[in-house]
């Protein structure tokens, strides 16, 4: 088994998922940040950490595929629904469902592995498509990144399968 590297890369099957070099995390928004684990360029999909230090509402949104989420640290919400998604509890949100992601103010981190299946849509108060995020969107976001902070623009290779 080989040794760590500052992204935490074990070996091509296995990672750290929270690294310790935050370079890692890619910007999303203010104070809301990726970390790819894998992109599914045959598929059309992608794992990731959110991770978010900020509280309020972070995207109205549906996706045309599945999508599995498992609650690392924190808590959030979707206001379309009556429960809370607290550390240790899976998600599973259906295909075609529009709903609101919000992190309370009393969560000062929140930390969620997901797995998408196709594209995020991000929908207005209408449910009119405002933008959209797929597999290939979050490779060029994440090669980007990379470019500019030292880790260089290959870096997002090893996530691509």
């Amino acid at each position: 088994m080989s040794s760590l590297s500052a992204a935490g890369k074990i070996g091509d099957l296995v990672t750290v998922a929270v690294p310790e070099d935050e370079r890692v995390w890619v910007p999303q928004a203010p104070n809301v940040w990726f970390r790819p684990l894998m992109f599914n360029t045959v598929q059309g999909g992608w794992c990731n950490l959110l991770r978010v230090t900020k509280s309020g509402v972070l995207s109205r949104h549906r996706h045309p595929g599945p999508v599995h989420g498992f609650v690392i640290k924190g808590s959030w919400r979707y206001l379309e629904h009556d429960w809370v998604a607290k550390a240790g509890m899976y998600v599973f949100e259906p295909p075609g469902e529009t709903h609101t992601l919000v992190v309370d103010a009393s969560t000062e981190e929140m930390i969620t592995f997901f797995n998408i299946s196709g594209a995020m849509i991000y929908v207005d108060d209408a449910g009119k498509v405002v933008a959209y995020e797929d597999v290939h969107t979050k490779i060029d976001m994440c090669r980007n990144h990379y470019a500019n902070n030292g880790l260089g623009s290959t870096y997002v290779d090893q996530f691509i399968r």
